[in-house]
């Protein structure tokens, strides 16, 4: 199968945690890639006086997990230790830092030699008492929830829309099978340092680039439900307002975020997705609440699905009974039976 296993990898890696008015919870999993390249941070408190701010991040590797694990420890120290953080102009000091990360990471021994080829996506978000800071860089995405719908989503860098194609082919690259010079997937992105080989332009103006896109949105005490950041993997699979409702959905039914967590990804691999997946959900105060009433509705749903499944099961061992009394054998019976699940089974896969 190339680059995918024969089955999918479905152990998770989990993680929760509360504080500063905020809950948490993580899930990744390998799935059908070989090898496990996604990275993420959560830290409910800073240091200093900063106590009061929490951070969380996805990366999302790719020709290796090198890149992405560096990033997941080192980029908040990059942007935390900048001097536009120290003044408070904290769009800017997101920016630097990733800019810095990027340069400094260029030089570790690993990559420098040209052998490691590995870059990763990035998202982030800094939750302060009054505002939200969320940046990415690249294909992963973070998404703002309110009353269940999204009202804020990034954009994900994609080499084929037009501000980023026109920096691609300036500095000497094509746009192919959507792809820069037709290969790697996204146009945004730390490392990659093969597409970075442009000496008479700066960082931000090669084939790709390690610039961040940030926005700032004023938080909500009694309307901010929930932040989602997660790697392509699962929005390739789940439309912005299809994963909001569905986890608005959820947590009508359980304050377990790990629970969630895992039964978004196992949804998202139901639904195809073959890469690897992980997600930070964040709940702010004004996040459902289990409802009984939902809680039941969902109990008799259940029920109903297991009356319909148990009402298959003996329709089918009745129209086997019938075919063995028309001289057909238990087995032929059972041949057919067997058969016909197979073929379901297999254009479920295609589907």
């Amino acid at each position: 199968m190339g680059a995918f296993l024969n089955k999918p990898e479905t152990k998770k890696y989990n993680e929760n945690g509360e504080g500063n008015g905020l809950r948490y919870g993580v899930a990744s999993m390998q799935g059908w890639r070989v090898e496990m390249e996604d990275a993420h941070r959560a830290q409910l408190t800073l240091n200093g006086t900063l106590s009061d701010w929490s951070y969380f991040a996805v990366f999302d590797g790719h020709a290796g997990a090198r890149v992405s694990a560096h990033c997941a420890k080192n980029l908040l120290d990059c942007i935390l230790q900048t001097e536009e953080f120290r003044r408070d102009d904290i769009v800017e000091a997101i920016r630097v830092g990733f800019l810095d990360l990027d340069k400094k990471m260029r030089e570790l021994p690993e990559l420098c030699n040209g052998e490691e080829k590995s870059g990763s996506t990035a998202v982030c978000a800094f939750v302060s008492p009054k505002q939200i800071y969320i940046a990415n860089c690249g294909d992963s995405r973070a998404v703002l929830a309110r009353n269940g719908t999204p009202i804020f989503a990034t954009k994900d860098h994609k080499p084929e829309l037009p501000t980023e194609k026109s920096r691609i082919i300036k500095a000497g690259g094509s746009v192919m099978i959507q792809r820069v010079n037709g290969s790697l997937a996204v146009s945004r992105a730390l490392g990659d340092y093969e597409y970075k080989k442009v000496l008479d332009r700066g960082p931000c103006e090669q084939l790709v680039s390690p610039e961040p896109e940030v926005s700032t949105h004023e938080r909500a005490e009694g309307e901010d439900e929930f932040l989602v950041l997660a790697c392509d993997g699962v929005w390739d699979v789940m439309s912005n307002e299809a994963l909001c409702a569905y986890i608005h959905s959820l947590l009508l039914l359980t304050d377990d975020l790990v629970a969630i967590a895992n039964q978004v990804i196992d949804t998202c691999l139901y639904k195809g997705s073959k890469d690897n997946m992980s997600i930070v959900l964040v709940t702010f105060p004004a996040a459902p609440k289990p409802s009984p009433e939902a809680q039941k509705a969902d109990r008799e749903l259940e029920e109903n699905l297991r009356q319909r499944l148990t009402g298959c099961y003996y329709s089918l061992l009745h129209a086997c009974s019938h075919r063995h009394r028309d001289g057909q054998t238990d087995s032929i019976a059972y041949n057919s039976h067997t058969q016909t699940v197979s073929s379901t089974t297999s254009n479920d896969a295609k589907t």
